[in-house]
């Protein structure tokens, strides 16, 4: 079940030639690929990109009306391997995934595929998640397409150009014999427009024709001497017929101004940022109309030289926007311009971040410095918008600095871009943090993976600390408080290959590995699993089988427990751990019970049995199913139907402030409210609306021997005559014994 369904939207897919699609990035992606004439796709889920992955689920019966076929594969080096179709005949395909966690995973296929080269059109869709909302590593896909000499396309981020640039993309990668890498950052993605759509295209030569016409060129096949020959083929055959191509089919643009001797230079997907920093500095309009010339490089590897020095030439500087390090782009600009003895400077990394997300504020502030250096009179007289001022920046005496909020006019001073600016006289960030409380990436509501971690916290009492090595997924927020359990992670998959040189006889104290069950299928069985049965540690894995892979959307994987049409689902973990040599395998069925959570990992710690020691911890995933139950329950009741929802509480006058739940859970259901009691001080612990009635924060209170002070309650809608009958007898009792409780206060205050 993924995060949301499409669908609804799937079905402007089918939109023929001369129809106006309307619409997000990703979905044209997909509207492009069909009128593309692909025979297969290809890829594993992953932000920004996962909703690709789940548009072409929806959209399967399409794709099987076109004949081509789709997978889920089970890693990013299976989707690319996939490509391997297109090596010998002229079947287009495509893949997508992550970057660069999954291009990381992927490279050795990459590698391969690159070298021998492609005879139909290989595109490798990747999700650039690179700035301030990304979750990974911070490194860019150009070191890739550089090291394997892929084809990099970074497109303007609207619609018609998403779409030129796929279709465009398939040609060039037959023209020049190579694959082609096509980079979507998170807006690409989800910026809306609209296009004239083509009718969608059955491929010319179908995977029946490959499958019953095998061909095969051992020219192709990265073994001596062809390997050597491939690296000769890449320079003196597919590098120059790419960039003839690039060059006679227009793939990046050049957008003229009146301000001729200097020139912005910006890489595809930095077009919408820079244009509207222009238009915030004066120098262009609301249609992207600007002073400056503009070339955007809608193809950042390989460059084209003739377009490099023709757009330079007669320059006085230009400027280079490239985000991200290292400055691949401005160290191949300099020796583009070298070569070819032009002597135009160029700006890049001295007036913009040499790394981070180029967000609008960054890109205004370093234009600005740019414009101040290269053609101030652009600027002379016109006071810079906030947005655009140097951090610490005065504004200047005069008329301009009359008003209260008066923008800044004077001239940066080109010394102070290297050095600590000054903190401004008042800062609002500072103003408010002591109010504002940090908040953690933390577990969802009702999460089953956290009372799994609070079975370990309570452990960690009775056996003292253990290194624990985590894994990619929704696990690795257990690092965080309140949980602060885990030493480090090296990968999706790879958990226990992480604490595999902490295997020692000298010691009988075990490690624990985690690993979600995304992360199982698509790298731990093989690298954690296997590795750990062929090397007979002793230690112990714990799998939380949550149904899906939850931290990318909700997707499902082998082990779910929901039926799938187009997948084979219902495959347990332990079978397959057994089946790669595990013996010791403890199943719990339902990690909400803490006690046996805690019970099943202390046996694994302590057991006399040497060997591998795997933990299935299953319970499904909060979210999808709340996602599946809350429409149902909802349209229960809006038909009048009885429905009884659970949730917890705390009796104030129980409770004693010690918030060891809280501790212990992390729940965000839970908080603390002043005590009802004048008497007594500490705040008590409470639980707030949107408790989903998991249940755990009462496991933990008794699983821990807290206090009592937790009870369930059952809210009912829609009650019946029973319902209603109990609850008056209930209101009587109940009123009956607190009028003998005040009036015995009332007594004792005589």
């Amino acid at each position: 079940m993924a995060e949301r369904s499409f669908k609804k939207e799937v079905q402007s897919l089918r939109l023929g030639d001369g129809d106006e699609f309307r619409g997000e990035g990703i979905l044209a992606v997909t509207k492009a690929l069909l009128q593309s004439g692909v025979s297969y796709v290809a890829g594993y889920q992953g932000a920004p990109i996962s909703h690709l992955m789940d548009v072409l689920a929806d959209a399967n019966d399409i794709l099987q009306e076109l004949g081509i076929r789709f997978e889920h594969s089970a890693s990013e080096a299976t989707a690319t391997a996939t490509l391997a179709a297109s090596v010998n005949t002229p079947l287009r395909g495509a893949v997508t995934f992550k970057s660069t966690v999954g291009t990381n995973v992927a490279s050795d296929a990459l590698a391969n595929l690159a070298s021998g080269g492609v005879t139909g059109g290989a595109m490798l869709i990747v999700g650039e998640d690179y700035g301030e909302g990304s979750s990974i590593m911070q490194e860019r896909s150009h070191a890739f397409a550089m090291k394997s000499q892929v084809w990099l396309l970074d497109p303007r981020p609207n619609l018609p150009k998403i779409v030129e640039m796929v279709e465009r993309g398939f040609e060039l990668s037959e023209a020049s014999n190579t694959p082609v890498m096509l980079e979507l950052r998170i807006r690409a993605c989800h910026v809306h427009g609209r296009f004239r759509t083509k009718a969608n295209r059955r491929a010319d030569y179908s995977l029946k024709d490959a499958i019953e016409q095998p061909r095969r060129d051992t020219s192709r096949i990265v073994l001596p001497p062809s390997s050597y020959l491939h690296e000769q083929e890449k320079v003196s055959k597919r590098w120059p017929a790419a960039v003839r191509f690039i060059e006679e089919r227009g793939l990046n643009e050049f957008f003229d101004g009146d301000a001729k001797d200097v020139g912005i230079v910006m890489q595809g997907g930095m077009y919408n940022g820079v244009v509207r920093a222009l238009e915030v500095l004066g120098l262009a309009d609301a249609f992207g109309n600007s002073r400056i010339p503009l070339y955007v490089l809608n193809v950042t590897y390989p460059l084209v030289d003739a377009e490099v020095t023709r757009f330079c030439a007669g320059k006085r500087a230009v400027l280079l926007v490239e985000e991200g390090q290292p400055d691949f782009i401005e160290q191949a600009l300099h020796a583009v311009l070298r070569r070819a003895d032009l002597q135009t400077r160029v700006h890049g990394k001295d007036v913009l971040p040499m790394a981070g997300e180029y967000t609008g504020g960054v890109l205004a502030q370093g234009i600005a410095r740019f414009v101040e250096k290269a053609a101030p009179e652009l600027l002379a007289g016109r006071p810079l918008p906030r947005a655009a001022r140097p951090p610490g920046a005065v504004a200047p005496e005069g008329a301009a600095a009359a008003a209260k909020d008066a923008p800044v006019v004077a001239r940066i001073d080109p010394a102070s871009i290297r050095r600590p600016a000054p903190k401004p006289k008042a800062d609002p960030v500072a103003a408010v943090a002591p109010h504002v409380h940090a908040r953690p990436p933390s577990f969802c509501t009702g999460c089953p993976e956290r009372p799994i971690f609070t079975a370990m916290k309570l452990l960690e009492r009775e056996l003292g600390k253990h290194h624990v090595s985590c894994d990619i997924g929704c696990n690795l927020f257990s690092i965080l408080p309140p949980f602060e359990i885990g030493a480090t992670t090296m990968g999706y998959g790879l958990g226990w290959a992480g604490a595999a040189a902490l295997n020692t006889q000298e010691t009988s104290k075990r490690t624990i590995s985690v690993m979600g069950d995304g992360g199982f299928w698509h790298n731990g069985l093989t690298s954690g699993v296997g590795n750990a049965v062929f090397n007979k540690t002793d230690n112990v894995l714990l799998v939380i089988d949550n149904g899906y892979s939850a931290a990318t959307g909700g997707q499902d994987v082998l082990s779910s427990k929901a039926e799938n049409a187009i997948r084979s689902t219902n495959n347990p973990i332990e079978r397959a751990v057994r089946g790669v040599g595990v013996d010791w395998v403890r199943t719990v069925t339902r990690t909400y019970s803490v006690a046996q959570m805690r019970d099943t990992l202390r046996e694994a710690l302590t057991t006399p049995v040497k060997g591998p020691k795997v933990v299935i911890a299953q319970s499904e995933c909060m979210l999808n199913l709340q996602r599946r139950e809350k429409p149902k329950q909802r349209a229960a009741i809006a038909a009048g139907e009885r429905i009884v929802r659970e949730r917890f509480g705390v009796d104030p006058d129980t409770c004693t402030g010690d918030h060891s739940c809280i501790r212990l859970s992390g729940c965000p259901s839970l908080t603390v409210r002043d005590n009802p009691d004048p008497l007594r001080t500490d705040p008590v612990a409470a639980v707030i609306d949107s408790c989903v009635g998991c249940g755990l924060c009462g496991e933990v209170s008794h699983a821990a021997v807290l206090c009592p002070s937790f009870y369930r309650a059952g809210i009912v809608h829609n009650p019946d005559g029973g319902d209603r009958r109990r609850d008056r007898w209930r209101r009587r009792i109940v009123g009956w014994l607190q009028g003998r409780i005040e009036r015995r206060l009332e007594g004792l205050s005589a």
